[in-house]
């Protein structure tokens, strides 16, 4: 694995637990070997990641859409800054540039990266691993309500199966890496269309 794209926070949060795992998964992933693909800005959980990696000496690839360019979000020491027209360009753009698939904690733009590039792995449009760092429990309500998906029928339980997740940092790189695609069951029903 060469290239990790990793969906974070343009904040913080409340608390320092999500600073220093982000920290932390920058540090391991420069002593891996792993460059990081990420959204661009100097804010939040971003900047403290591309950060992290540019201070062990990583490679930082972001890419950012021009209107948040514009709004000055966007991290100027970065090694390559690439200028998206659309959020949806945006998000091709950073599939397309990674081996694989981070979520730390986040808002509604980090939801809406790891859904889109889990449906797009349920789907087969990639078989790269997808995986959640759950720093300190943060993603557990929401790992509960996939289960629920699940126990109603709305989510196939080999699909559940598609993400990665892990508390610390080490074990998730480590399942990333030795991550083997496995062909998925169908998404669709059809004995109950």
């Amino acid at each position: 694995m060469k290239k990790l794209c990793v969906f974070c926070g343009s904040s913080v949060g409340y608390r320092e637990i999500f600073r220093e795992t982000a920290t932390e998964l920058g540090r391991a992933m420069v002593s891996r070997g792993i460059d990081l693909v990420y959204g661009g800005g100097h804010v939040g959980l971003m900047g403290v990641l591309a950060d992290a990696v540019l201070a062990q000496g990583g490679q930082v690839v972001g890419v950012i859409p021009q209107f948040l360019k514009d709004w000055e979000v966007a991290h100027s020491g970065v090694t390559e800054l690439i200028v998206s027209q659309t959020m949806h360009e945006r998000k091709a753009r950073m599939a397309g540039l990674a081996d694989g698939f981070i979520a730390l904690p986040g808002g509604y733009g980090t939801l809406d990266e790891l859904f889109e590039i889990l449906t797009w792995k349920q789907l087969r449009l990639h078989a790269k691993p997808v995986g959640i760092l759950n720093a300190d429990g943060f993603f557990s309500p929401l790992l509960q309500m996939l289960d629920s998906m699940v126990a109603e029928g709305f989510v196939n339980a080999t699909n559940r199966q598609l993400i990665l997740v892990a508390d610390g940092v080490d074990e998730l790189l480590e399942k990333m890496t030795l991550h083997t695609p496995k062909p998925g069951e169908q998404w669709v029903n059809s004995e109950k269309l």
